[in-house]
């Protein structure tokens, strides 16, 4: 186990430097800086000279990110090109309403798949799992943003049950503001849990050892949950993962949508901008939380089902 840690560590620190390099060339190979975007509409080429000189962006690219990256392993992920604040300051605060919607939207997500995969399964081919799963079929072709503008449409313009955006609110002060973000972020991850974990449970319930269980007389209920459904959940503990990151990464769409200013809001801003720093640290961020929530799966995918090859 251990050896088996390091060699995940290792490679995901070589992902996530890769990751750091690919998006410096990409935002080089952008047009325009930041020193543009500070200059404004009407630029002086003296000013926008001036601007790059000021900012160091008149230096080779490789010494730029040389730089940058010898700072971030210090924990300094410089400061934005932008504005005088540090890169660190910004993820943090934007990070907030991130983790806030990643958080809600885990804690109903784990329940509610479960309980339809649960459910579906129970009879296979029986009219509850015909229509579960027609419905989450249904569901998951559905864009995001077409949902998104959807029920914006219908329940806060149509019927002013809950507020279209988050511009005049807060996310903790006022809980409405959460339910139809929350709607759209669960839709999708929703469908493939439950289908996974459906699909898991099936699988489990034909097993040899639940098999056993039932000719010992063991309760049905107690024969699903505890010994078929931590089969099943083994591949499902990795969606999760991918779902997790997802959330953590800033699910741009729905920030866009709703007008919520988290990282994925933050990372437009800064791409539009041409703020290399906020976009590196940024990406630094995300590579780093997907390395660890997927090391994660795959020990918890191990410890459910430890005959699996999961994280092996």
């Amino acid at each position: 186990m251990i050896g088996y840690l390091v060699r995940r560590l290792l490679l995901g620190a070589v992902q996530v430097l890769l990751v750091a390099v690919g998006v410096f060339l990409l935002t080089e190979a952008l047009p325009g800086d930041a020193a543009v975007t500070i200059a404004g509409d009407n630029p002086d080429p003296a000013v926008i000279a001036g601007l790059r000189a000021e900012l160091g962006l008149e230096r080779p690219m490789w010494q730029r990110f040389a730089e940058w990256l010898g700072n971030a392993l210090r924990g300094d992920l410089g400061t934005s090109l932008v504005g005088p604040r540090p890169v660190a300051e910004m993820i943090g605060a934007a990070a907030g309403p991130t983790l806030l919607l990643a958080g809600l939207a885990l804690a109903l997500l784990v329940p509610l798949s479960t309980g339809l995969g649960v459910l579906a399964a129970r009879r296979e081919g029986s009219w509850p799992d015909r229509l579960i799963t027609s419905t989450t079929l249904g569901l998951y072709a559905a864009p995001e943003f077409a949902m998104a503008i959807l029920l914006v449409a219908v329940f806060a313009v149509q019927l002013g049950w809950f507020p279209p955006t988050a511009i005049d609110g807060s996310l903790t002060g006022d809980p409405a503001l959460l339910v139809l973000p929350m709607a759209v972020l669960l839709m999708r991850p929703i469908c493939s849990l439950s289908r996974l974990v459906r699909a898991g449970m099936i699988d489990a319930q034909r097993s040899p050892h639940v098999q056993h269980a039932r000719r010992l007389g063991i309760s049905p209920a107690r024969i699903r949950f505890a010994h078929a459904l931590p089969n099943a959940a083994a591949p499902a503990v990795q969606q999760l993962a991918r779902t997790a990151d997802w959330l953590i990464g800033g699910v741009i769409v729905v920030e866009a949508i709703f007008a919520i200013p988290g990282l994925g809001t933050a990372l437009l801003e800064a791409v539009s901008a041409r703020d290399l720093p906020v976009v590196q640290g940024l990406a630094l961020v995300f590579a780093t939380t997907t390395v660890l929530v997927n090391l994660g799966a795959d020990l918890a995918a191990r410890a459910l089902s430890p005959t699996s090859e999961v994280g092996r």
